[in-house]
């Protein structure tokens, strides 16, 4: 009988150090989410401004270009075509 309990008793202190663990474990889970969280948001922030810049800079290259840089006439005026089709296409559809 007395090796009935110690048997036992073993079994509760494992299960004790497993729950254990398992907590321990849960809140590392908790807190490496929460920075995954923080990580994709901040490279969500970080794609916007690429995005922003790369605007930017498309837009003072085509000013470059509007101003009489000859290296990127060709590129102008292939913009100025573009948004003219985008205005016609605009026309058309509020003209229906």
């Amino acid at each position: 009988m007395g090796e009935l309990i110690k048997i036992v008793d073993s079994l509760e202190n494992k299960i004790s150090k497993l729950l254990h663990k398992l907590e321990v474990l849960n809140n590392a889970n908790m807190e490496l989410e929460k920075e995954l969280l923080r990580i994709k948001s901040s490279q969500e922030n970080a794609s916007k401004t690429v995005s922003e810049w790369e605007e930017k800079y498309n837009s003072l290259k085509l000013a470059s270009s509007m101003l009489g840089s000859n290296t990127n006439k060709t590129e102008a005026k292939l913009k100025i075509n573009t948004l003219i089709r985008e205005l016609d296409h605009c026309i058309a559809q509020l003209s229906e």
